[in-house]
């Protein structure tokens, strides 16, 4: 019975991550408006009752993907990270983990892109989203207090710290862009720049 489980358990994930994989490619392909439930079911290879097993609606499987994804770019920036390092060593590590995600998962990034700019961001849970970037928010806090960062809102800090990467390595703003060791860590020194006192 145990086995039985496990095994039904591990096909619904593999099932969930098609669905998830599927509605990537179809919105990068086609956009928002026109990815139904039974195209993007059709990529899957499921039958669009299957969906409905896993998400409320189109709305919420979009929503899902999104949260998905960003909770899987929040582990990658996060991946090795020491708040015990000095707050710009933290800081320029995070953002060179950055670099590395995005330019090796760009069909996840032009998905993200995309949502961001919707009117489905309204449907987001922020705070389920800033969980996972909790340790990143406490080191910037951490920055300030030090008075090694500029006490501004995070926003601030974010922007000049990690947006430039996505412009930088989405290649049909900068096509000859080339995310080498020396490139990302100039750009992360340029941020640096920006935020510290």
């Amino acid at each position: 019975m145990i086995v039985y489980y496990r095994s039904v358990r591990v096909k619904n994930e593999i099932k969930r991550d098609a669905i998830i994989e599927a509605t990537v490619a179809l919105v990068n392909e086609i956009g928002f408006v026109s990815s139904s439930v039974s195209k993007i079911a059709k990529r899957a290879n499921v039958s669009p009752a299957t969906i409905y097993i896993y998400f409320q609606n189109k709305e919420d499987l979009l929503v899902s993907t999104y949260i998905e994804i960003k909770t899987c770019l929040a582990s990658a920036l996060m991946e090795g990270f020491d708040p015990n390092l000095p707050v710009r060593d933290a800081l320029l590590h995070a953002g060179e983990n950055l670099f590395k995600y995005i330019s090796t998962h760009t069909e996840l990034f032009y998905f993200t892109e995309q949502f961001a700019n919707s009117p489905f961001t309204d449907l987001v849970d922020k705070a389920k989203l800033e969980g996972p970037f909790r340790p990143l928010f406490e080191l910037l806090q951490h920055g300030i207090n030090q008075k090694i960062i500029k006490d501004v809102p995070f926003e601030l800090l974010l922007a000049h710290l990690y947006h430039p990467i996505f412009s930088l390595v989405n290649p049909r703003i900068n096509p000859d862009f080339k995310a080498s060791p020396e490139n990302i860590n100039l750009s992360m020194t340029m941020a640096w720049d920006a935020i510290k006192l």
